[in-house]
């Protein structure tokens, strides 16, 4: 069994556009590793996306799932699809309401996974749960993984970071790494 680690570091030098990531590899590492036991716990990923990710979010939710994977199905929801008044939450009392539904459908827990602008009023859900994972733009924030929404190759960085976290979860699930 590998470091998780080094395995990380491999993983990135052989996949061709990758060599952007080695040097954020300590950013993203331990996160991932943090989050990923949360996965293994069985606690549900709940993704959020702002508006111009949401491609992104049907990205993710169809292939985290993908019917010619040898892993088991993993627990990733869509708060969209979840609750699709979602964007009319505003107050602390209704995003406790929501929290308390989210509780209740996932009784092992859940986790918000945010990826999109850090101003876009979808972060504030993920930013105040201390066990969020987020793929922020333009801020550093406390279990989050920053990059520019300026950068011009963005959504090529985020279909990447897909492909890495995804080989990550079958590295972790078929104890190929040591977290």
């Amino acid at each position: 069994m590998q470091d998780f680690i080094q395995w990380t570091l491999e993983t990135i030098r052989s996949e061709r556009y990758m060599s952007w990531m080695e040097e954020k590899r300590v950013e993203w590492t331990p996160l991932l590793a943090s989050r990923l036991k949360f996965l293994l716990d069985s606690k549900a990923f709940i993704v959020i996306c702002d508006d111009e990710r949401e491609w992104f979010e049907n990205y993710l939710l169809r292939n985290i799932n993908r019917t010619k994977s040898e892993r088991p199905f993993l627990p990733f929801f869509s708060l969209r699809s979840l609750y699709p008044a979602f964007d009319s939450v505003e107050t602390n009392e209704q995003k406790q309401l929501l929290k308390d539904m989210l509780s209740l459908a996932f009784p092992n827990g859940y986790i918000f996974f945010y990826i999109g602008k850090s101003i876009d009023k979808r972060a504030n859900l993920a930013k105040t749960d201390e066990n969020s994972y987020m793929w922020l733009f333009d801020e550093q924030a406390q279990n989050s993984f920053t990059l520019s929404s300026s950068d011009e190759n963005l959504d090529i960085k985020l279909l990447n970071l897909y492909k890495l976290f995804d080989k990550s979860i079958d590295a972790v699930l078929f104890a190929k790494v040591m977290l």
